[in-house]
This record gives C-alpha cells, structure tokens and sequence, in this order.
C-alpha cells in the first residue's frame, strides 16, 4: 500500500524537500525542492547555529510546510546532519522546528547518514555487485560501501564544502597555496580506497558538476542521474572555478549562484576522493540521502 509522505533533508549548506509515495522501497517523486539556506555557516568556528541562519531556514521550512499539506503527505520527516549534530543549540533548534510545523525531527549520526543515504542511492536500482557511495556534503563526507546484502561498512568525515570553505578559502579567488592546503587536508581524512567496486556521488557538488559538464543551463535530474563524471574532468573543473573571482563563479553555466562560494572546496574534495580511490570515474546519482529519509518517513505512524 502507498503512503504519500514529505522529507526534509536539513543540510549545512542547503534544506531539501522532498514530497513522494512510498511502496515497498519504491519511492515515486510528486515533488522536490532546493533551497540553500547555509546553516552552517561558522559553526566550524563558534560551535552554534547563528540567528541569520536559523531564520533563513525558517523562512524556507515555512513554504516547505506549506508544500507538504498541499500535496497530502500524511507525515513529515525532518533529518538533520553535521551542522546541527555539531552545534550546542542543536537540539534547541529542532525543539522549535517540531513545535512550529509538527515535522518529526531526528539528528543523524554519521553511520545513520551513511545508512539512509545507502538505501536512498540503491531505491531505485540494485546494486550490481560491489559499490562506493560518496556524499560530499556541506559539512562532512559519508562514504559507505555495499552491495545486495546492504552496507558493508561506513564512514564519516569531517570534511566538506562549507567547513573547509571557512577553514581555508579566505581569498578571492583562492591561492594556489591555499587551495593546495585545503587539498592535502581532505586527502589526509581518507583511507585507502583502492579496490573494484563501483564508484556512485551523491549531493550538490558532484550534480553540480555534473550539471557543467554536460552543459546544461541548470540541473535536470532526468540528465544528471546516471552521467559519468572522469576524474580528469573534476581536476579540470577545479582549476577553472579556483581562478575565478567570486562574482564571475556566481556567473558560471550551470553553477547555482548560491553554490559559487563552496564549489571550489567541493571540487577539490571530490578530486582527492577519486585519487584515493584510484578511479578515473564517478558515476551520479540523483537519489540519495532524501529518498532514504522518504522510506523511513513512510515507516513511522500516521
């Protein structure tokens, strides 16, 4: 029997809805939405959620809630990651978002963000054989290997577009001296990864990236879903992004103007993540960490 559920994916870097009916492990899109809203944003620093951070992301659950009931999803599923995992007001700040909208919140350790974003990727098509799912997100990267049998094991880093940003990006446009910083610390973070299995990305920096290289205005999930991203392409990408002032990034084909501060670190990122692994290809997914919340929203009482 189909539920008609709502996912909220709250990121550090970006909110995400998520609106769908859910069968079995079937998850069929009645719709999706994307707002950067930067939760994130100097918690790597100051340990809390600001208040300017807190209020765009209210302003954006306002219209997400009003999505929701329009829709007739019987339930709401709020997930929150690093961000508020990370900040002292975490718990504070889902405590109003439950007694504003009624959403039922869960803060998602790394292994449960790992978890649920496995069972997001492989919704829609069984793994055939071994694979590597890499979610660079705006605070951490969750890396998680499977097959049919589920998740074989899992990791989470805490290195990702927003957090690294704030660490190392001070310049515009970076330095090659700082961008190179950034990229020793994000290959210090990964294990070795070298093997046979499937390379699968996941989230904004790899769909934006893949949104760029197959020339597109912006994303097309229907496009994006399935390209194969060469690592040869994300060192190229790197290099053009990285010498290019801010405002002219803003101006980038493809590139959400509200990605342009975090893409350079989200490159770089990825292309240690495929060094360490020694693949010369990704292949993107546009299901992810979203459609696994909407399988578990599906299973909670209506």
């Amino acid at each position: 029997m189909s539920r008609r559920v709502a996912a909220v994916d709250q990121g550090t870097n970006s909110t995400r809805l998520l609106v769908a009916d859910v069968s079995a492990e079937r998850v069929t899109e009645v719709q999706r939405l994307l707002t950067i809203t930067r939760l994130g944003d100097g918690v790597d620093r100051t340990g809390r959620l600001s208040d300017a951070s807190i209020g765009r992301v209210m302003s954006t659950l306002d219209g997400y809630a009003d999505a929701a009931n329009q829709n007739g999803a019987e339930v709401v599923l709020l997930t929150a990651t690093s961000a508020v995992r990370d900040a002292s007001n975490g718990a504070e700040f889902l405590a109003e978002v439950e007694r504003r909208y009624g959403f039922t919140t869960r803060v998602l350790t790394g292994e449960d963000e790992a978890r649920m974003t496995f069972r997001g990727v492989t919704s829609a098509h069984p793994p055939d054989g071994t694979v590597l799912v890499s979610d660079i997100g705006g605070g951490s990267t969750e890396l998680i290997a499977g097959g049919l049998e589920g998740v074989r094991w899992a990791t989470s880093l805490d290195i990702g577009c927003v957090r690294l940003s704030e660490r190392f990006l001070t310049d515009d446009p970076p330095t090659p001296e700082s961008l190179a910083a950034l990229r020793e610390q994000a290959a210090s973070h990964f294990p070795s990864l070298a093997g046979d299995a499937q390379l699968i990305g996941v989230a904004g920096t790899i769909t934006t990236l893949a949104t760029i290289d197959l020339g597109l205005d912006e994303e097309v999930p229907e496009l994006v879903d399935g390209h194969v991203l060469r690592a040869d392409t994300v060192e190229r990408e790197l290099a053009r992004l990285a010498a290019l002032p801010l405002a002219e990034r803003r101006r980038v084909r493809g590139l959400m103007a509200e990605r342009a501060p975090t893409i350079v670190a989200g490159a770089a990122i990825l292309a240690e993540l495929m060094r360490a692994a020694q693949r010369s290809e990704l292949t993107v997914s546009e299901r992810d960490i979203l459609h696994g919340a909407a399988l578990e929203a599906a299973e909670l009482p209506r």
